[in-house]
């Protein structure tokens, strides 16, 4: 076998593979020979088959079955032979293939990028710190009660915070509009649930009134005929009705499953539970913090072979997870701008974890997987689930070496902290209101 191997555009190889024929011939005529006591040819006893006939009749077919696998198996070779390592399948293209001549084969393919990792010492890295105060519990608990807000219909007009059932008959330049009628609505004032002016328009209105307003529809509405367009609302008030929020008593803390309804054990839970999503919270900005800066400082060329592979991976996934309405399907190429980043991540990931040994440990596997079922109603039955099925287990692992990544990274780096409070760590879109 003689190789040769020619450095294309980036991380391109082409590999020139001669395989001499007597290789080729010989493993074609060991098996036409076998062939020759299984074939059954008109006119010729079983066995007694003339070689002559077997190779004339099928011929062909073996020489291009022993083509291919000796194809496959040299080129393997080669691989080995000249230390390369393929990212993706090779394009594999025959020159020479004629009888009684040197097989010759040219298999073009993309190899794994060399990668140098930068001093992590030199990073820079900001890690946000957050704490659960009590006035957090507090909002928290406030929050609970609004969504247990219960409204009794009162004969008066209405007011902020009052729920009013309504019908109403949308129009534009006279003419109605798709979706713009409907029946016995229920909308709360105050909560933005409707476009800007409508709620306020219902203010201080009693059941039976009937009146009409003008609002206009923000120039960023989701449905372009209606972008920026002043419509006119025919309404009619069906009923108006008061909030009635739930007391912080006993029946309150059981509606939450404490059995002894007490509001100290409620008021533990909530935390628990809060400082339980601020830890994972916290965990999340920092790994994107640090992963971020790895990838800065590490700019490795990413074989295209992975990130067509990976773009079509996360178009899959969307489609499956039914993000795209109607079946439709979102072009692969949208997808691998994010591809190119999880491949060029995951390259070098895998090279801090070789230059860290960094092995998943089990302890912290165990505590990954007991920490998520703390979110479910029986935490026992989905522990046993994790450990009795390998390919969830397998996932967590992984999970938890890039978290021990992360951490082995942030012991090298320089480590400034930025504190949030819980609020603003946990509701981002807040402090940026579109």
């Amino acid at each position: 076998m003689q190789v040769s191997v020619e450095s294309g555009e980036g991380l391109e190889r082409k590999l020139t593979i001669q395989v001499p024929a007597e290789t080729v011939d010989k493993e074609v005529d060991s098996r036409l020979n076998s062939m020759r006591s299984r074939v059954k040819i008109d006119g010729f006893r079983p066995g007694k088959v003339p070689l002559s006939v077997v190779k004339k009749q099928y011929g062909p077919s073996v020489i291009q079955e022993v083509v291919g696998e000796v194809m496959q198996n040299t080129l393997r070779d080669a691989v080995v032979q000249e230390s390369l390592n393929p990212a993706g399948n090779p394009s594999i293209e025959p020159t020479s293939m004629e009888p009684g001549k040197p097989l010759e084969f040219i298999a073009t393919f993309e190899v794994y990028p060399e990668i140098e990792l930068v001093d992590c010492a030199t990073l820079e890295v900001e890690r946000t710190t957050a704490e659960v105060a009590d006035s957090d519990v507090d909002t928290m608990i406030d929050t609970l009660l609004k969504q247990r807000t219960t409204y009794d219909v009162v004969d008066r007009a209405s007011k902020d915070g009052d729920q009013m059932t309504i019908n109403f008959d949308g129009s534009v330049d006279g003419e109605q509009f798709e979706g713009g009628q409907a029946d016995s609505v229920p909308v709360v004032l105050g909560s933005g649930s409707m476009i800007p002016g409508f709620e306020e328009a219902l203010e201080n209105k009693s059941a039976g009134e009937e009146f009409s307003f003008d609002v206009s529809f923000p120039d960023d509405y989701h449905a372009e005929n209606l972008k920026g367009k002043k419509a006119t609302f025919a309404t009619k008030v069906i009923t108006v009705a008061e909030p009635k929020a739930p007391e912080i008593d006993e029946e309150f803390a059981k509606s939450f499953g404490v059995e002894d309804g007490s509001i100290d054990t409620l008021k533990s839970d909530i935390r628990g539970n809060m400082e339980r999503e601020l830890r994972n919270k916290l965990s999340e900005v920092l790994k994107k913090e640090v992963l971020d800066k790895l990838l800065e400082a590490n700019d490795v060329p990413v074989p295209k072979a992975l990130i067509d592979q990976e773009a079509g991976n996360l178009q899959k996934q969307m489609m499956e997870a039914g993000q795209l309405q109607g079946g439709m399907s979102l072009p692969k190429e949208l997808f691998e701008g994010e591809a190119k980043r999880r491949v060029g991540l995951g390259l070098v990931i895998g090279e801090v974890v070789k230059k860290a040994e960094i092995k998943p440990e089990a302890d912290k596997v165990t505590a990954k997987i007991e920490d998520i079922a703390q979110t479910y109603e029986d935490p026992s039955e989905v522990v046993n689930h994790y450990n009795s099925n390998p390919q969830l287990k397998q996932g967590i692992e992984a999970l938890v070496m890039e978290e021990m990544v992360v951490d082995w990274i942030v012991d090298q780096a320089k480590v400034s902290d930025s504190a949030k409070s819980f609020h603003d760590l946990m509701n981002p879109e807040a402090q940026n209101p579109a």
